[in-house]
């Protein structure tokens, strides 16, 4: 027996040798490529597709940086950053120390770039000849989200930036000779992405359903959001009439509706048809939000694993950190726990909106406190607004983003939905393009529409500017919109936050230049570039 494994083992060794001497052997094999190899049917284009929105959900949801809500509001008209600041965030109310190796600025550049380039791995393998299992119709929805995507983060780039590269394929190996592109050729390309996608996008049904056209979940890419991107880079472009044409034909679509009545989960309590919209659980359209044009969905990960990218921050940085007073406990009806990263400024508090306006409300901006542990003597009293507290403990702050999860009480993640389009933009987009076009009459007419469903009192053609409708839009959009990226699209932000938050007592505005009217180009992505000049944008 024992010369038998003698005998096995001298074969084994035979048959290794032989082996190692054969070429192929010693071929490596790739573990890794810069495209993905699944992409040759629907099944991996769809997995690819669903990604997208994983992705763009995670650039909102970025919580390493716990500021980084706070880089797109703080340093503009409508917020402070406060004691509680996190760090990322103070190069945007300092603006002397916005440099070239801004933290914020280099994430955003790498995660927009890298959304591009998912999306081009996606439109190249649908472009291409080896895809199976999709038929024509089916390539060009699924080529129309893809390019949505890449548009929108274009879009995104753009406007911080300005000239940016222009890389339309997908990567498949080390490029180190990127030149920016005119700011013109890039909204070329994001004008034909979104006609494109605009055409081929499916449909949405009628009602508050869960599915769209192709029976895809409703919360999926539908027409109406190219639509809704291309308003806005029409307006940027300075076509105006483009640009409306875009938006009323959202609006006359009839597929949505502007909320005017209680709905939903919370509809039984306290509270407004306003305040109705931005609750967990009435966000989507499937859950009788008929605004929603667009909505990222989170799930909770405690019910669904893996429903959530990241730790989302929003909650924390605008809520107030009202626990921290004596006699304060965390509840649900305060939004859980905030910890106040901003403040909003003292003219939304004091100056923005006109009385009787819904978006006002206790409920939608909530300005008083009151005592909350039972038992102790001042239970249900107000908390005096008075002293250094009104900066972040009981600061008035925004309702949109609060959200009490009994399964985490501490709070770290956010898990509502992110409304990123809905009808009541559309008409303020319409109301904009109108304005610049010297529509003022029927721009007041759009205008008058939200503020008749705000209960606010109606506008006439001789209010209609270019500053009242960003008034508008804080009065609308607070919390939701990127206030940054509105007033440099709009080359407003130098002079509007100058003029209406210039003075903040805890973090004011400093250093603030028409230079900061484009964020700096990365120098890491300059120094990597050594095969060709990626000029920086000026002053920086």
């Amino acid at each position: 027996m024992k010369k038998n494994y003698i005998k096995l083992a001298a074969l084994a060794m035979l048959v290794t040798a032989f082996a190692s001497c054969r070429k192929n052997f010693l071929a490596e094999k790739p573990f890794s490529a810069y495209t993905p190899l699944t992409l040759t049917d629907s099944l991996g284009v769809e997995a690819s597709l669903i990604g997208l929105y994983q992705y763009q959900t995670g650039i909102l949801t970025y919580s390493n940086n716990q500021g980084w809500p706070s880089v797109w509001q703080v340093g503009t008209d409508v917020a402070n950053a406060t004691a509680n600041q996190e760090g990322i965030e103070v190069p945007y109310y300092n603006y002397a120390t916005l440099n070239n190796n801004d933290n914020a600025a280099t994430y955003l550049w790498g995660k927009e770039y890298s959304l591009i380039n998912q999306a081009n791995v996606i439109i190249d393998a649908v472009e291409g000849p080896n895809i199976t299992g999709l038929s024509s119709a089916g390539k060009n929805a699924d080529d129309a989200e893809a390019k949505f995507f890449r548009a929108y983060a274009y879009d995104q780039l753009v406007s911080l930036y300005g000239a940016v590269p222009l890389v339309v394929h997908a990567l498949t190996a080390p490029k180190y000779d990127f030149t920016r592109a005119a700011v013109s050729d890039v909204n070329n390309q994001i004008v034909a992405d979104l006609t494109f996608a605009a055409a081929n996008l499916p449909d949405l049904k009628a009602g508050t359903v869960n599915t769209n056209s192709l029976n895809k979940p409703v919360g999926r890419a539908n027409k109406y959001m190219a639509m809704q991107l291309l308003t806005e880079v029409y307006i940027r472009m300075g076509k105006y009439a483009l640009a409306e044409a875009q938006a009323q034909a959202i609006i006359n679509s009839n597929k949505f509706s502007l909320i005017k009545a209680r709905y939903g989960v919370v509809s039984a309590v306290n509270g407004d048809y306003y305040s109705d919209m931005f609750h967990y659980g009435n966000q989507r359209r499937a859950q009788g939000n008929t605004e929603a044009i667009w909505v990222l969905e989170q799930e909770n990960p405690t019910a669904v694993v893996g429903g959530n990218v990241d730790n989302a921050q929003q909650r924390r940085v605008w809520g107030a950190a009202y626990y921290n007073e004596a006699n304060m406990i965390l509840c649900d009806s305060l939004g859980g726990r905030g910890i106040a990263r901003l403040r909003i400024s003292n003219w939304v508090i004091y100056g923005l909106y006109p009385p009787g306006d819904i978006r006002n409300s206790q409920w939608n901006l909530r300005r008083h406190y009151y005592y909350n542990t039972v038992g102790q003597a001042n239970y249900g009293k107000p908390i005096p607004y008075t002293g250094p507290d009104t900066l972040y403990k009981i600061c008035p702050s925004i309702t949109k983003w609060g959200q009490f999860d009994p399964n985490d009480t501490f709070g770290y993640a956010m898990i509502k939905d992110f409304i990123m389009m809905r009808l009541g933009e559309t008409y303020l987009l319409l109301a904009e393009a109108q304005v610049l076009n010297g529509e003022t009459g029927p721009a007041a007419i759009s205008i008058n529409a939200l503020r008749t469903r705000a209960n606010a009192p109606q506008v006439t053609a001789s209010q209609m500017t270019l500053d009242f409708i960003l008034d508008e839009r804080a009065r609308e959009l607070i919390g939701e919109e990127n206030r940054r990226l509105t007033l440099m699209r709009t080359g407003t932000l130098v002079t509007r936050a100058l003029k209406l938050n210039s003075g903040d007592a805890q973090h004011p505005i400093t250093g603030l230049t028409n230079t900061n009217l484009l964020l700096p180009i990365p120098l890491s992505v300059i120094q990597l570039n050594k095969g060709a000049t990626l000029a920086q944008n000026p002053g920086y």
